[in-house]
């Protein structure tokens, strides 16, 4: 009989090796890991040497971060989608900041209509919010300040389109995205744009930096914690900035700004990262989701390690479990409709899902404790059961009963059946134990995995800058500074343990000693507080 499925042969006895296959398919040892950062660190350096590479190493012309010592009034335009944003950032010059935000719609007609008229709109929008907050310092003169002119109130743009930026000041749309089409834009440098409607407004407000919220979130960390070197997101997406010396970056050529040495931040655009897989553990649930993105081919990493594609490289590892031959092992062959549809399983699912396994509540005390078992769950008598650990739930050759667990696995397995009936749409008799063990699995093997790529680029960046020579057993630690790291995004935030499986590979990678010097915290809204923190930088760099 020819294997039509991506599982076949899924009888009892041998379906707990049908299931260590595709886990040890998901599996990074050191070795793996190693060769992986290898070729990050070779990538890293060819984009700092080319223009053109996936792995882009986009000069930003950001050349220091703060220390949280500074003082001032900054404003922050945050410009990406439906709305965009205002934000006054005031600097205590403590590690602290006092945020102010205003958001503003942009309609169908802006995003598509003239360039002139949506910058005028976000000229405008400027100049409400300014109007609309006291005591701001675009209000009138002060005494003994008659016939000056007061001062141009610095700010950072977060444009988040492609553009080519030349200058901290200066960058190019290259397209437009994200439903946006305004005519007469592309090819021209947007800081001019809004500066000539700041102008005809006669606002006197000066864009002076033009980021984006990677970058941000690097500067609002190293304001709040005293400095940093690595600003990274791991949410829907995931990128990492970083601090380079500008001597690495050597497709600058002869650019100005090389004369004066220094330091620059590097923005990786990383999640373009080995976009032929040579590096990368691709698997044919892996294959399958980026065949069926709008995008093939490209933002490898990203289709790995970010939130928008763990559901869905978890739906197919669940769809070939349910499609599995002569027995299926999923949910006795049924798909729901939910997890039929292209992205119906998402990574908020995997979370609640991780979140119930977890659980340390006692068992009596919610309702999952009282749900009713399916009839097989139930049907041993508890004489004749045999026990089992968890270490055994995805052995099919074992009946795996009620009776068979302890309270406490019974339970957390009892908190999964809720939540696959309750958000994927299934009929609590077609849910049984098993069922809700082996998606447990499957949600853990695909984040770990993501959280193990994540500590890859992470100990890349460790290693580029010096606070680490070699990897794996070989890895040395170069001094003894803290290494401070801000980051953004869901994952990182609030998935279970994500944090801490990286932090297990980053070991791994570049030894306990600098593990423990790694300093992660929050990075606080990089497009917006991060933005104003450009325009700081901006002023520091003499663009004012």
């Amino acid at each position: 009989m020819p294997v039509t499925t991506a599982l076949y042969g899924s009888r009892p006895e041998k379906i707990k090796a049908l299931l260590d296959d595709i886990e040890q398919s998901f599996e990074l040892d050191e070795e793996a890991l190693k060769t992986i950062t290898g070729q990050f660190l070779a990538d890293f350096n060819l984009g700092l040497s080319e223009y053109g590479q996936a792995m882009a190493m986009i000069p930003t012309f950001v050349t220091g971060v703060p220390n949280g010592t500074e003082t001032g009034t900054f404003l922050a335009l945050d410009l990406g989608g439906t709305n965009l944003r205002v934000c006054q950032v005031d600097l205590f010059g403590d590690q602290t900041f006092n945020l102010k935000q205003q958001k503003y719609k942009v309609s169908e007609q802006l995003k598509t209509g003239e360039a002139t008229v949506l910058f005028d709109y976000l000229a405008d929008s400027v100049d409400a919010f300014l109007t609309s907050s006291a005591g701001s310092p675009t209000n009138p003169h002060t005494p003994g300040e008659l016939g000056q002119d007061p001062p141009a109130l610095p700010l950072g743009l977060t444009f988040s389109f492609p553009v080519e930026q030349t200058a901290l000041d200066q960058g190019y749309l290259l397209t437009w995205t994200k439903g946006f089409a305004a005519k007469n834009a592309v090819g021209k440098d947007v800081v001019k744009l809004l500066q000539d409607a700041f102008d005809r407004k006669h606002l006197h407000v000066k864009c002076v930096a033009l980021v984006n919220d990677t970058v941000g979130a690097l500067l609002s960390r190293a304001y709040t914690s005293g400095g940093c070197i690595l600003g990274a997101i791991f949410g829907t997406g995931t990128n990492g900035a970083y601090v380079e010396q500008v001597a690495n970056i050597t497709k600058l050529g002869n650019h100005p700004i090389v004369a004066k040495g220094g330091e620059m931040i590097v923005n990786t655009e990383w999640g373009g990262f080995n976009n032929s897989r040579t590096a990368l553990p691709t698997t044919p649930f892996d294959n399958k989701l980026d065949r069926e993105s709008i995008n093939p081919h490209y933002q490898a990493f990203e289709k790995f390690i970010s939130g928008m594609y763990l559901g869905e490289i978890t739906r197919n590892i669940l769809l070939s479990l349910i499609d599995a031959a002569p027995i299926p092992i999923l949910f006795k062959g049924k798909a729901s409709d939910q997890l039929n549809k292209h992205y119906g399983l998402d990574t908020e699912m995997l979370s609640l899902i991780e979140t119930a396994w977890m659980s340390e509540d006692a068992p009596a005390d919610t309702a999952a404790a009282h749900a009713p078992l399916v009839p097989s769950d139930a049907a041993a008598p508890v004489a004749h059961v045999e026990k089992i650990d968890d270490s055994l739930l995805l052995d099919f050759s074992k009946p795996l009963v009620a009776a068979a667990l302890t309270p406490l696995t019974l339970h957390r397995l009892q908190r999964i059946r809720t939540v696959l009936v309750s958000q994927l749409g299934y009929a609590a008799e077609d849910v049984t134990l098993r069922d809700a063990a082996v998606v447990r699995w499957a949600c853990s093997l695909v984040v770990r995995r993501a959280a193990r790529l994540s500590s890859c680029a992470v100990a890349t960046v460790a290693h580029q800058m010096g606070f680490v020579a070699g990897l794996g057993s070989d890895a040395k630690p170069v001094g003894d500074t803290d290494v401070k790291i801000g980051v953004d995004g869901s994952l990182i935030q609030h998935y279970p343990r994500f944090e801490a499986r990286m932090r297990e590979s980053l070991r791994i990678l570049v030894g306990a000693n600098v593990e423990q010097r790694i300093e992660i915290g929050l990075a606080k809204d990089g497009s917006g507080v991060g933005a104003a923190l450009s325009a700081l930088q901006a002023t520091k760099q003499g663009a004012l």
